[in-house]
């Protein structure tokens, strides 16, 4: 879609299959990922998530059972290919028309990473954002403790714009977060591959 034209249409919920992972809709048996994820303290810390403030089970669901009719934002489940498993999910939220700009964020859970799911599933969605959805930057912000998400979008493309000094309590210390984003030209030059840029 050309970048120009209409504004996206995220109530199309599109199923994008990579080699190692497909990106889908929710469906009811993708809950039992989520509940694995909200109790497992790693998750809780790399997403930011307040302790304290898990889904219960009925907020889950509803959560879950509402982001197929969303028409402002693209949630998909991540599933991997080898198991048909979902193990994550990939997220374009707080839609501004006016900037044609998204926010992105992800969660895996424990079985989905350190195989390389992760960075397809960024590239599927962002290459989504740009080539169908007309997007013209999409940013996220990645705290200083997760390193391995940080590199995973810098192998997509991202590019580190600045930081947010202590923005997160993490016990008892503080932590920043380096805000990053891509832009719909920096995409068509390399598609999320921009180690290959230029050879």
């Amino acid at each position: 879609m050309p970048s120009d034209q209409a504004t996206p249409d995220f109530s199309i919920k599109p199923t994008l299959t990579g080699e190692r992972v497909i990106l889908r809709p929710f469906v009811d048996d993708d809950l039992d990922t989520f509940r694995t994820a909200v109790a497992d303290p790693e998750v809780v810390r790399l997403t930011g998530s307040p302790a304290d403030d898990t889904l219960d089970e009925e907020r889950m669901r509803s959560w879950y059972g509402s982001r197929n009719a969303q028409t402002d934002r693209l949630d998909l489940a991540v599933v991997d290919r080898a198991t048909g498993a979902c193990v994550g999910e990939v997220v374009l939220n707080d839609w501004d028309p006016a900037n044609r700009n998204c926010n992105f964020r992800t969660l895996l859970t424990a079985a989905g990473r350190d195989r390389g799911l992760g960075t397809e599933a960024v590239r599927l969605i962002v290459g989504h954002g740009f080539e169908r959805l007309g997007l013209h930057r999409i940013s996220l912000e990645v705290f200083a403790f997760n390193p391995r998400a940080r590199r995973v979008y810098e192998k997509v493309g991202f590019v580190a714009e600045g930081v947010l000094r202590q923005v997160l309590r993490d016990g008892d210390d503080w932590v920043d977060a380096t805000v990053m984003s891509i832009l719909a030209p920096e995409w068509a030059a390399h598609r999320g591959r921009p180690e290959r840029r230029g050879s």
